[in-house]
């Protein structure tokens, strides 16, 4: 049995198709600024940069110093990383240079 996704949508899966059809990045950065506001790509790009840094085994404080992120936000990322569907780590490693993103 495949995963099935709580999500799971017939508009998340247009979402999902549509994320796999970009092919640069300038694709991307033009794709979500047209889906969402500025805020909300933020909030996303300061998620993404907790999950690297806990991934890269950061400290709690370290993480909420740099990214201003909060103590709930940074408590979610790291139960993802350990017990969600391992999507952040999927990404991680598919990443081309992963080291360009250690804190």
């Amino acid at each position: 049995m495949g995963y099935e996704p709580k999500s799971k949508s017939n508009n998340m899966d247009l979402l999902c198709e549509a994320l796999l059809q970009l092919e640069t990045i300038e694709e991307a950065y033009r794709f979500l600024e047209d889906l969402c506001t500025m805020s909300e790509l933020e909030k996303m790009a300061q998620r993404m940069e907790v999950a690297v840094m806990l991934f890269h085994k950061a400290s709690y404080q370290k993480v909420k110093n740099k990214t201003h992120a909060s103590t709930t936000t940074v408590g979610r990322i790291n139960k993802s990383l350990k017990y969600g569907n391992d999507g952040y780590k999927t990404v991680f490693f598919r990443l081309k240079d992963p080291s360009r993103f250690k804190p």
